[in-house]
């Protein structure tokens, strides 16, 4: 996003929506993690640091497109987790950029089932 204001202009980077964009995708109730995508092996679930991992986005100078892979908990109804997911993304970047998100785009690479003693079973869908 560019801004022209008197003094100066802002630029917004697509790192910056991209954060943003996968702390909303963690914070959604249903969301195991974020898949890292085929070319990275198996699907991990990742945080932290790691937040931008399965988030690609293009930003131009007032919108947006978001494209999210994500892994959903087992027994959770994914179209309803990833309807959510996609409010609030848009609503997030939004929020905090000013920028107009024409798409939130979502692709469910996995399954998470129970976790016992921090170990993750994830059935990767082809």
């Amino acid at each position: 996003m560019t801004e022209d204001i008197q003094t100066g202009i802002v630029r917004i980077s697509d790192d910056v929506v991209s954060t943003i964009a996968g702390l909303a995708a963690l914070e959604t109730p249903g969301i195991a993690g974020m898949s890292g995508g085929i070319s990275e092996g198996l699907a991990k679930r990742l945080s932290g640091k790691n937040v931008q991992k399965g988030v690609s986005v293009e930003v131009g100078q007032l919108e947006a497109a978001i494209d999210l892979r994500v892994i959903v908990q087992y027994g959770i109804p994914i179209h309803e987790v990833c309807r959510q997911l996609q409010d609030n993304v848009r609503e997030a970047v939004e929020n905090m950029t000013g920028l107009h998100v024409v798409e939130v785009n979502v692709k469910v690479e996995g399954v998470a089932f129970r976790e016992e003693e921090k170990e993750e079973t994830i059935l990767r869908v082809n």
